[in-house]
């Protein structure tokens, strides 16, 4: 009995190692190094989620193209969408697409943060 459980896991093990040097083998390059994928995951913070990296800085320039004061909007606009990673598509409205995050997001003065 714990010679076929010796078997059994000895053979996972060796069908795991093929996949992993198989795998290695595609990434390869024809000069023969290893190539790293051009995109890695980011992880941020302590909770190790998997989170994708925006463009706020464009995204919150077209967002505040019309406002009335635009660089403080623009400042305002990146604190929100560092926080939240997102950002409302158009000039006004469309909060809410974001999340609660960006829609709770409140000032000292208890007034919505973000644009």
């Amino acid at each position: 009995m714990e010679s076929r459980v010796l078997l059994v896991l000895g053979m996972l093990f060796l069908l795991c190692l093929t996949k992993v040097s198989s795998d290695l083998k595609k990434e390869k390059e024809e000069d023969g190094e290893l190539q790293l994928p051009n995109e890695l995951p980011i992880v941020r913070d302590g909770n190790r989620r998997l989170m994708q990296d925006i463009d706020c800085g464009g995204l919150c320039k077209s967002r505040c193209s019309v406002h009335s004061r635009p660089n403080l909007c623009t400042r305002v606009c990146g604190t929100c969408c560092v926080r939240c990673k997102c950002v409302p598509p158009g000039t006004y409205g469309n909060r809410e697409l974001c999340g609660t995050c960006y829609t709770d997001m409140t000032t000292h003065g208890n007034k919505t943060k973000c644009p």
